[in-house]
């Protein structure tokens, strides 16, 4: 019997970066970037104004005041796009908005608020000091510094960056292409009429959203009944298209096991019991050069084996900086036993205002809905058998 770390480096050992692909900006959102991206010009890329109002020369309003204003002859409007070249004679005032160039032989200025205007000469109400209300060229970005790292994730934010430096396509670590695969002859698609000894196909569901949630792509996510001929011609459809195989369902010690029978005599792919409660039956490999991780068939066993084993390495064969779940130590508010050699992983709710963490409802593995309300992973050790209240014990925040 395998432990969980061992397991854990043998699915890691399966799943590889892709190499690095341009892609357009706008598709880039939450990869991570594969590249610095160093900037091609400077930010702002020219002197432009920071309010609506009037480009002047500072000495020629120096004395204005809302008792004493100061009178300038109108000569220009500056709306921001202008590309003309314009230049500001001492003892008048082009009328700018904001974002517009400001034009050569202007010092600052003045917001349209601290002025009183009429058609062709202006008010000045308020003194302004040289640079005053003026963004200079550069004072953002330089030229030529480095303004994201490879390897970071790039946010809204850093998307608004790159698109502001004229880039138009991004060096990326794509996104894993994932390939989930349902099995059960009993399944059917949800939205449709049940049969008597039929159920809803929901762990496809389940894991795409998991894939989806971690950052992955999701090619396909079919189900198939127990039949070796129509599970491989299903694998065969669709392995092509994917970097990983997840497969759910069929890897137990029972009959009808289709997972197991169709890919446990290639030699590609091991199954092995692990130490783990819930999740024991589990296999890993490679289907025709694709790695392909199969996990059991019961629902809550199905994500808790996706949390443990895959969601971490899939992250981080996609750049994520840091892949894990974040994990606490909190105060179990109640007692609990756990079997003896196995590493068990209850549902639960943690409290972040008591530091405390319940346990939250059996830890059957057929129990979908408490793993859908809860917020945690309690992680119990293999040699732990009995957990009192107050106990402080490992926690992954699930989110």
């Amino acid at each position: 019997m395998r432990t969980v770390e061992e397991h854990q480096r043998v699915v890691a050992g399966l799943i590889e970066r892709r190499p690095a692909v341009r892609l357009p900006i706008a598709d880039t959102l939450g990869l991570t970037l594969a590249e610095d991206i160093v900037a091609p010009l400077s930010l702002p890329g020219f002197d432009n104004s920071a309010m609506d109002g009037y480009a002047v020369v500072a000495e020629d309003v120096a004395d204005a005041t809302a008792d004493r204003p100061v009178l300038l002859p109108v000569a220009e409007d500056i709306p921001a796009g202008r590309t003309d070249p314009l230049v500001l004679h001492p003892g008048t005032a082009h009328r700018i908005m904001t974002g517009a160039p400001l034009p050569r032989g202007a010092t600052a200025v003045v917001p349209v608020e601290a002025t009183n205007a009429a058609i062709d000469t202006v008010e000045i109400r308020a003194a302004v000091r040289p640079g005053q209300h003026v963004r200079t060229a550069g004072e953002d970005v330089t030229a030529g510094t480095t303004v994201l790292r490879a390897g970071v994730t790039l946010t809204p934010a850093a998307l608004g960056l790159a698109a502001a430096l004229g880039l138009g396509e991004l060096s990326v670590v794509p996104r894993l292409r994932v390939l989930v695969m349902s099995t059960g002859t009993e399944l059917v698609a949800p939205g449709t009429p049940l049969q008597p000894g039929q159920i809803y196909e929901s762990n496809a569901v389940m894991l795409a959203a998991a894939v989806r949630e971690a950052g992955g792509e999701v090619v396909a996510s079919p189900m198939c009944g127990d039949d070796v001929g129509l599970f491989r011609a299903a694998l065969d459809r669709h392995a092509g298209t994917a970097d990983l195989i997840i497969t759910t369902g069929g890897v137990s010690a029972g009959a009808y096991e289709v997972v197991k029978d169709t890919l446990g005599g290639s030699g590609e792919v091991e199954f092995a019991k692990v130490a783990m409660q819930p999740g024991m039956p589990q296999g890993a490999g490679r289907v025709g050069g694709t790695p392909v991780v199969t996990l059991p068939g019961n629902p809550v066993s199905a994500l808790v084996s996706f949390e443990v084993f895959l969601r971490a390495p899939l992250r981080a064969a996609m750049g994520v900086p840091t892949p894990q779940r974040p994990r606490r130590s909190a105060v179990l508010t109640e007692n609990l036993t756990s079997p003896r050699g196995k590493r068990q992983f209850r549902r639960g709710v943690f409290d972040a205002t008591t530091d405390e963490v319940m346990s939250y409802g059996p830890p059957a593995s057929h129990h979908l809905r408490w793993l859908a309300s809860a917020n945690c992973l309690l992680e119990i050790a293999e040699d732990v058998t009995e957990l009192p209240a107050g106990t402080r014990l490992d926690v992954w925040d699930l989110g």
